[in-house]
């Protein structure tokens, strides 16, 4: 288990250029199973779980050529469906939860996929019924096999479009259902379908491949089947959790940095939400600077109550940067309940900030209130283990912060979604240094 070391109160200064979005990549990866022609994909994060899922794409007989450092061929002329009965394939495909979604492609265009319990951060429940419920739809077929604890999912009569309303506006669940439904005979409607920026680049490149699909960018999807789709490039957009993560380190550590080419119109409405924690945040082209901050005072709502921050479906504020927000606030001036909706289990690392002088009270497993005072209630350097990765990088911009020495171990969950995170900072004058066993 790796561990990082980070000296605190260090301020950070210069340029920093976001990395691709992890959440996309998953999806454009799985993509590629559905056609033999060559796929570019381009601007993908090095980082363990795109790497992970690269390498098993490879072992199903996917032809991958690195192209440079974030440029990769794809191309699944031959691919080796036995292979997906393999124990090796059941074991690489049960410890990443991306691999849900290769499930919609090979039903797609194979008639049959195999699917373990996928793993992932332990942040509670994570149900995959909109995916199956959508899938099963259109045709095809789940049956549980106990000896392999696996799914085993076929279209004995082919795929056909049908009208679904979704029990909720799932990201992965959408797109697992836009990727089956691409090659169904017939029509496919979509309803509640979730519509992130990631959701319509994954779209657009499939039109671009020969699928056709209106209404992008909206929660009501309609899609023509195809008989089939051709290769294409594609440039996966930057991450927008890791620009929201370098504006809570920039405001926590009152530092002066500018994140270079975000796609800033895709950024939603997080650079408001932050300002109304206080931060500073100026556009400049495509790019934010963030100006050095003294400090920094909550806003509260019209009426005077307390600012609430709470997850929601797009075009609302994201899950897994609430745990970024929880962490700036505490050192902001004011008070601010943090509401995480999604999951249960995301919050039970503030008992480590409250192990360094933050002042939060955990309500239950879904809200915690923090009541800040700005400087004034410095947090202190502490040891703590990383849970998920965005509970790990919270931890990070706490450390970063802090008096004194902080220990974080198990970092290679923060590894799982933040590329070369700690030489990236340590460019902008961050001391953290990593040791592995």
């Amino acid at each position: 288990m790796s561990t990082f070391i980070v000296e605190g109160g260090h301020p950070l200064h210069g340029n920093i250029t976001p990395q691709g979005a992890k959440n996309e990549a998953l999806q454009i990866l799985c993509a590629t199973l559905l056609t033999p022609e060559k796929v570019v994909v381009e601007n993908l994060p090095d980082i363990l779980d795109i790497n992970n899922l690269i390498a098993l794409l490879s072992d199903m007989g996917v032809k991958v050529e690195k192209q440079s450092a974030h440029s990769y061929s794809f191309q699944a002329d031959n691919i080796d469906i036995e292979y997906l009965k393999t124990p090796e394939f059941l074991r690489k495909a049960a410890s990443l939860r991306g691999s849900v979604m290769i499930v919609g492609p090979l039903v797609s265009r194979f008639g049959q996929a195999i699917l373990p319990k996928p793993g992932g951060d332990k942040i509670g429940r994570r149900r995959l019924d909109t995916h199956f419920i959508g899938i099963q739809k259109l045709g095809a077929q789940f049956e549980y096999l106990t000896t392999s604890k696996a799914y085993s999912i076929t279209a004995p009569n082919g795929l056909s479009g049908s009208y679904m309303l979704l029990d909720e506006a799932s990201v992965t669940g959408t797109a697992n259902i836009i990727m089956t439904a691409v090659m169904a005979h017939g029509t496919t409607t979509i309803y509640n379908a979730a519509c992130e920026p990631y959701i319509q680049q994954l779209c657009k490149m499939l039109c671009r491949m020969g699928a056709k699909i209106s209404g992008i960018g909206s929660n009501l999807l309609t899609i023509e089947g195809v008989e089939s789709l051709c290769g294409t490039t594609h440039r996966i957009l930057p991450d927008m959790i890791e620009v929201g993560s370098f504006i809570g380190m920039a405001a926590m550590t009152g530092s002066e940095i500018t994140l270079k080419n975000v796609c800033y119109d895709e950024l939603g409405i997080m650079p408001d939400a932050f300002k109304r924690l206080g931060i500073e945040i100026v556009r400049q082209n495509d790019d934010i600077h963030i100006p050095a901050h003294d400090g920094y005072t909550i806003e509260t709502f019209m009426d005077g109550s307390i600012m609430t921050f709470a997850d929601a479906p797009w075009p609302g504020l994201s899950p897994d940067l609430l745990s970024v927000f929880l962490v700036v606030a505490t050192q902001a001036t004011g008070s601010v309940l943090i509401h995480q909706k999604m999951f249960e289990s995301r919050l039970f690392f503030v008992d480590k900030l409250i192990d360094m002088g933050a002042r939060i009270i955990l309500c239950d497993p879904h809200r915690a209130a923090v009541i800040g005072s700005g400087r004034l209630n410095s947090l202190r350097g502490t040891t703590m283990v990383s849970p998920d990765i965005r509970a790990g990088i919270a931890m990070l911009i706490a450390a970063m912060s802090a008096q004194g020495v902080s220990q974080i171990q198990n970092i290679d969950q923060i590894d799982r979604g933040y590329e070369n995170i700690d030489k990236r900072l340590n460019s902008l004058g961050a001391r953290i240094t990593r040791y592995s066993d």
